[in-house]
């Protein structure tokens, strides 16, 4: 039994070799090669050593023993090698550079055409005798009859024939073969494989359809059933035993046989809002078994679904580690969907031959461009599922390194002081590549054409900022040397406002304290209003931690914190703005001043220095022996007037814990003289 599928063979060899980007020049020169290596493996070279020529038989009369696969291939090559030289012609034809020959490169490329249908004639014509013989099965036959019916339409649709009516049975009975090998297909890439071809004849049916002027030209199916019914026992041999054994020996081997062997998707997990993700290219299959493969050792290995992360999971660099093999996998993945995308828009921008467009009717280039971006959205998904799983396994080992204790300390993620100084950058950094992985899920088309789940990736943002807050400031707090409370509580009160914005986002979807997001979507990072609470209430409790202990201590150097001696507290700058600006009582001062650490001082001192100012006003008047000076006192109350006087006493007893510079004997007349003339401006004390 000859194995030889002509479509697999037909799309890998132009997908590889140029016509992703419409290179037929590249193509051509790459089957012309395969055809000479075919021949020198075979012995079917031209001619012989010598002056005598002789002629090579004709591959379809060859006997069936001895015809193997390599000569099928020879036929395959040898009319895709005409046909890609006949687009290169007619694509040639349109510049404006040869529109002075164009007639002669399109009678060219008709040529070249008609010998890729010889080709092609040729093929169908050996395999129909191989299953005869019962040495090929109906199923590569069938590619066979379709390769061939596709090159007769497009032939027929090409310049200048353009002869709708005879190429829309050829297209519509093509489309009909291609949707039997896609419904009974063995395994999920045979199936891409046949919609891939399916997808190149629907728009030229609709073409065919348009030209003729039949109504519902845009109902594609409802055409190729109607015509196809009427012309594809004409137009394939012995159509409906070759169908009935295709469909049996389809049964036969999918019967009994398991889905992972047969490379089926499941499409269950191929699912964006309950619509399954159409993947229409054998490259995209091939890249997707590989991701759901590595998903179900995932699964397998931590004996859960594998779909959320779960706090508290044992083994937990286990399961940290088993995404890696996925994250690689859908990393290939993507960049195959990535360049499947940019070649098709290329292609569709590019191209100037209506008949050879693959996805000229655009369906395929939204379907593409929709598979790389769920591609990418599935990939981002696991890579925050991985680094929340991270943050939950260090603060595990956190947590049980402080109950067990190492080397005498404590490590705990609960208590901050004394908490490990590398644990909090590093849940920072995770928590860093959590919002840069969010940051691009939200700018994702697929994301924001859906208000609820832009709206869950923006709380889920929020609070993972906020969580981002806690914990940097708690790395001021366990830092070496001074701690910097001033910094922390910053961090705290922004870490407030990201919360109150995840709460206000979370109220927009109408979720109550248990319930969970609807989306399906956002299952990879779960967020309930009481993990809001919990944190809230961390927030809280750290806040007033940081202030009390700031308050009880201050910022106290690396030595008072690590038991070292001489070391003076540093204490916050708001004590010297309440001792020099706050009226208070004798005795709260008095307490004030001990808690500051400043030496207590009597209550007659505080009473003697509140009443300084009108002590010095009394001494300047009375010590002065001028007679300006001594009539001073009365200048000064009818210029400043009572108001005046009250505001300066006022200002003299509020000021009372200012300390005062020491004067001598001699000088204290003529400073509280001087003092009050820079009050009055000047004239005080004037000869």
């Amino acid at each position: 039994m000859i194995n030889f599928r002509a479509l697999q063979l037909a799309n890998e060899q132009q997908s590889a070799y140029g016509l992703r980007y419409d290179d037929f020049a590249r193509y051509r020169k790459h089957c012309a090669n395969r055809t000479h290596r075919l021949r020198s493996s075979l012995k079917l070279t031209h001619g012989t050593k010598g002056k005598e020529f002789r002629k090579l038989p004709s591959l379809t009369e060859m006997d069936l023993e001895k015809v193997k696969e390599g000569h099928l291939q020879l036929l395959l090559f040898e009319s895709e090698r005409a046909w890609a030289y006949a687009q290169e012609l007619t694509s040639l034809s349109l510049l404006p550079t040869n529109s002075a020959h164009s007639a002669s490169l399109l009678h060219h490329a008709t040529g070249r055409f008609r010998r890729a249908i010889n080709w092609a004639t040729q093929l169908l014509s050996l395999t129909q005798r191989l299953y005869t013989s019962h040495k090929f099965t109906a199923e590569s036959l069938l590619e066979c009859t379709a390769y061939l019916l596709l090159l007769n339409g497009r032939f027929l649709l090409s310049a200048p024939r353009e002869d709708f009516e005879s190429a829309l049975p050829q297209l519509c009975v093509t489309r009909l073969i291609l949707d039997i090998l896609a419904l009974h297909a063995g395994d999920s890439r045979d199936q891409a494989l046949a919609v891939l071809w399916s997808d190149q004849v629907g728009p030229m049916v609709r073409w065919c359809a348009h030209q003729m002027g039949r109504e519902k030209a845009y109902d594609v199916d409802s055409i190729v059933k109607e015509v196809s019914e009427q012309n594809v026992r004409d137009l394939v041999d012995n159509w409906d035993e070759v169908a009935e054994k295709f469909k049996k020996d389809a049964e036969h081997y999918g019967l009994g046989s398991n889905a992972k062997k047969l490379g089926k998707l499941d499409e269950s997990r191929l699912m964006w809002e309950g619509e399954p993700v159409p993947v229409r290219n054998p490259e995209l299959v091939d890249v997707l078994l590989k991701v759901q493969s590595a998903e179900m050792k995932m699964a397998s290995s931590s004996g859960k679904d594998g779909k959320a992360p779960t706090k508290g999971n044992q083994g937990g660099k286990k399961a940290v580690a088993a995404y890696d093999s996925v994250l690689a996998a859908l990393s290939d993945a993507e960049e195959v969907a990535r360049k499947l995308s940019e070649s098709e828009s290329q292609k569709a921008s590019s191209s100037t031959i209506p008949g050879s467009l693959p996805s000229s009717g655009g369906g395929q280039i939204r379907d593409m461009h929709f598979v790389h971006t769920y591609i990418v959205y599935q990939l981002l998904s696991k890579r925050i599922q991985r680094d929340l799983l991270l943050v939950d396994a260090l603060v595990g080992e956190a947590d049980a390194a402080g109950a067990a204790g190492i080397k005498g300390k404590t490590i705990s993620s609960t208590s901050t002081s004394s908490a490990d100084p590398r644990l909090y950058p590093a849940i920072v950094k995770l928590l860093d590549s959590i919002l840069q992985s969010l940051s691009q899920l939200r700018t994702l088309s697929i994301v924001d054409d859906n208000p609820d789940l832009s709206a869950a990736v923006d709380a889920r943002i929020g609070f993972s900022k906020a969580k981002r807050c806690v914990n940097l400031a708690k790395c001021y707090i366990v830092i070496p040397g001074d701690k910097k409370y001033a910094e922390a509580l910053t961090l705290l009160q922004h870490a407030t406002i990201h919360l109150r914005e995840a709460r206000r986002v979370l109220e927009t979807l109408g979720l109550s304290a248990d319930d969970s997001d609807p989306n399906d979507e956002v299952e990879f990072y779960p967020l309930l209003e009481k993990d809001l609470e919990v944190l809230e209430e961390s927030i809280n409790k750290e806040g007033l931690e940081y202030k009390r202990t700031w308050l009880e201590k201050g910022g106290a150097g690396a030595g008072e914190q690590q038991g070292g001696k001489g070391q003076k507290q540093k204490k916050p700058v708001f004590f010297n703005i309440a001792l020099n600006y706050v009226d208070v009582d004798v005795e709260l001062m008095e307490r004030l001043r001990e808690r500051a650490g400043m030496t207590p001082t009597a209550a007659s001192t505080t009473q003697t220095s509140t009443g300084s100012t009108q002590n010095r006003i009394a001494q300047a008047t009375l010590g002065s022996s001028k007679a300006p000076a001594i009539a001073a006192p009365k200048a000064f109350a009818s210029a400043v007037g009572p108001r005046a006087k009250a505001a300066v006493m006022e200002e003299g007893m509020s000021r009372s814990g200012t300390p005062e510079p020491r004067e001598s004997d001699g000088n204290k007349a003529a400073g509280a003289t001087s003092r009050l003339g820079s009050l009055l401006g000047g004239w005080w004390g004037k000869n």
